[in-house]
């Protein structure tokens, strides 16, 4: 890497950004962020990720305790998950749910985890305006966990990996699904 593509300033914030070559890495819906703010990933490439067998990549600002991050493949045409990704940035209200609560994505109702109530900002005018978008989610981010176990047999002849790959499926239309909600404008 060129030593003065680490230092030209960011789009936005004025501090060092990663150089065009960087493809690895998803688009944040919301690109536009305060001063002194960050983006930390994962120590992975995004490119190098198999999202046949991941449903989306969740992760926790280590530094902004009400910060979040998620990555999903987007909806196609069809409504199925695409070959393109897409990031996201949430924000964890600072009041829990006064319940247990159940999550939006997983609808696991054996939580390992608290949900949590995370909201996003619209993308264009919308956002700008202060619209956002919100779910309740696993506070983790489990999920993807959670829809890998085997449910329990519900009655006699209960095709248990059928309800798997279900609710495998299912999660990954919910997650693409909110996505989609912020990044439409209205």
């Amino acid at each position: 890497m060129p030593a003065d593509a680490a230092a030209a300033p960011g789009p936005t914030t004025g501090e060092p950004h990663d150089p065009p070559d960087r493809e690895d890495r998803p688009r944040l819906v919301r690109q536009r962020e305060p001063q002194g703010s960050h983006r930390p990933h994962p120590a992975l490439g995004f490119a190098d990720l198999d999202w046949t067998d991941l449903e989306y990549l969740g992760w926790r600002d280590p530094k902004l305790a009400r910060r979040a991050y998620v990555v999903v493949p987007t909806l196609d045409a069809d409504g199925e998950p695409g070959p393109a990704v897409a990031g996201v940035v949430l924000r964890q209200a600072e009041a829990s749910p006064r319940h247990r609560a159940q999550c939006t994505w997983c609808q696991d109702v054996r939580l390992p985890a608290d949900v949590l109530f995370y909201a996003a900002k619209r993308a264009g005018a919308a956002g700008r305006n202060g619209d956002t978008v919100g779910t309740l989610v696993c506070g983790g981010f489990e999920c993807s966990d959670n829809v890998h176990v085997a449910p329990p047999e519900a009655y006699l002849g209960f095709d248990v990996e059928a309800a798997r790959l279900e609710r495998i499926a299912s999660l990954r239309v919910r997650a693409a699904g909110f996505v989609e909600n912020v990044r439409r404008a209205s």
